[in-house]
């Protein structure tokens, strides 16, 4: 397994952040960053969208770039394409953001060692809707919570 997945951090990272800065947040509520946006608020993490294409995401100002954001941020998530990690991992370690979390399918070993040299705590490829819910227990198939612990569906008893 990769340093990068390791589940000890992934939950430490869950359990610390509050601020949650979300590079490529859209504001098509059929878009997957949207709707991991709207998971984590509902879950109590303030959402900073940033995204120079929008100017209000979910309720939220949204920024053209990390730097143009005006508090600390915990964790910057990254809903980009993988060659757009460099400059993204640049940017957190500029505002010195505490992770870096980037989700299924962006993977740039590039921007992995700049922020790792920074001191930035780094997971890859996984997502944080996902990972929240496991860690959690609130994972079900629709991503709701069913209040039912069993290995059966419903109706098969």
């Amino acid at each position: 397994m990769s340093s990068y997945q390791d589940p000890l951090t992934i939950q430490r990272v869950l359990t610390t952040t509050r601020t949650i800065a979300i590079v490529g947040l859209s504001g098509n509520e059929l878009r997957a960053s949207y709707f991991v946006g709207y998971y984590l608020k509902r879950h109590g993490y303030r959402v900073i969208p940033v995204n120079p294409r929008e100017s209000s995401i979910l309720g939220e100002v949204s920024y053209p770039s990390l730097a143009d954001v005006p508090v600390k941020i915990d964790l910057v998530n990254v809903f980009r394409a993988p060659d757009a990690l460099p400059q993204i991992a640049r940017d957190a370690v500029a505002v010195r953001a505490g992770a870096l979390w980037t989700q299924f399918g962006v993977i740039n070993q590039e921007g992995q060692d700049i922020a790792s040299a920074a001191g930035l705590t780094v997971i890859v490829d996984r997502c944080l809707k996902v990972e929240h819910a496991r860690y959690v227990g609130r994972m079900h198939w629709l991503g709701f919570n069913t209040q039912r612990i069993t290995s059966v569906r419903g109706g098969l008893q």
